[in-house]
């Protein structure tokens, strides 16, 4: 199945809330994200139905394995074309933004391929 845009950028927020305060809930999700609770909660609904994320009766989230490699997999690209952007001197809110938009539709093979040659570029 293939994932769409958002859906990634939800499980890569619960990813990074997680990371930064241990337990998320949709809230928190809302309030990082700029979205309100409703559009927040439909969305939690899809990924939970899709095998995404978890929701205990207190209502905080858990990335299922499937969620978490999709979310690992964005953010890695985020964190890394975001620092390479910069390195190159682009502006660091462009450099963030573009990684943002770039992040979501770069090939694995284009993504692998960019990395080896940075990590060539700074082993010599």
């Amino acid at each position: 199945m293939k994932i769409r845009e958002s859906a990634e950028d939800y499980l890569e927020t619960i990813l990074i809330l997680k990371n930064r305060n241990g337990d998320v809930r949709s809230i928190d999700i809302a309030t990082e994200l700029g979205f309100s609770k409703p559009s927040v909660s439909i969305a939690m609904k899809n990924l939970r139905e899709h095998g995404y994320i978890s929701v205990d009766p207190k209502g905080y989230i858990t990335l299922e394995e499937s969620g978490k490699e999709i979310a690992e997999r964005i953010y890695e690209r985020h964190t890394f074309l975001s620092q390479w952007f910069i390195e190159l001197g682009v502006d660091p809110k462009t450099a963030v933004e573009d990684a943002c938009r770039m992040e979501h539709v770069i090939s694995d093979n284009t993504f692998n391929a960019i990395k080896k040659h940075v990590k060539n570029v700074k082993n010599n």
